[in-house]
């Protein structure tokens, strides 16, 4: 069952811009050390600094909250999986909001893609609660992922 819905999209330049001005201060702000390494190390470091915002704007929209009531930037993180293909971390007071949407019987898994076309960046994340086996362990780990 869907949970959660929520998009965004973010303008390349004004991040870019948002970059210049404030730096490191806006940096460490919304973005955890391994989003910043990544971005970093990317030839687009403004795109991919977008594209890491949409997907915190549209994760904490599919939360049900968007970013307010107590939820921090740095509680939603984008990592890469060896194949390349994003995913959404959450801890905090994201991590505490997934525990709460979650059913009881479920594990709560947190889908996200991101796209970008200069200028623009795009996120979706998709919130789904799947049943867990019967009798088995399971629930919402801290990082927003499915237990096992």
């Amino acid at each position: 069952m869907i949970l959660g819905v929520g998009t965004d999209l973010a303008n390349i330049e004004r991040i870019k811009g948002t970059l210049a001005r404030f730096g490191d201060r806006f940096r460490n702000r919304v973005f955890t050390e391994v989003e910043q390494r990544k971005a970093e190390a990317r030839a687009d470091v403004a795109g991919t600094y977008a594209k890491r915002w949409a997907a915190k704007e549209a994760c904490s929209k599919a939360l049900g909250t968007g970013l307010r009531m107590g939820i921090a930037w740095r509680d939603m993180s984008v990592r890469n999986m060896a194949s390349g293909q994003p995913q959404m971390e959450l801890t905090g007071w994201a991590a505490d909001r997934l525990a709460q949407m979650t059913p009881p019987g479920h594990h709560a898994i947190v889908h996200v893609s991101l796209t970008d076309d200069h200028p623009w960046a795009q996120a979706f994340v998709v919130i789904e609660a799947v049943p867990l086996p019967s009798g088995g362990p399971g629930g919402v780990g801290a990082s927003g992922k499915a237990a096992s």
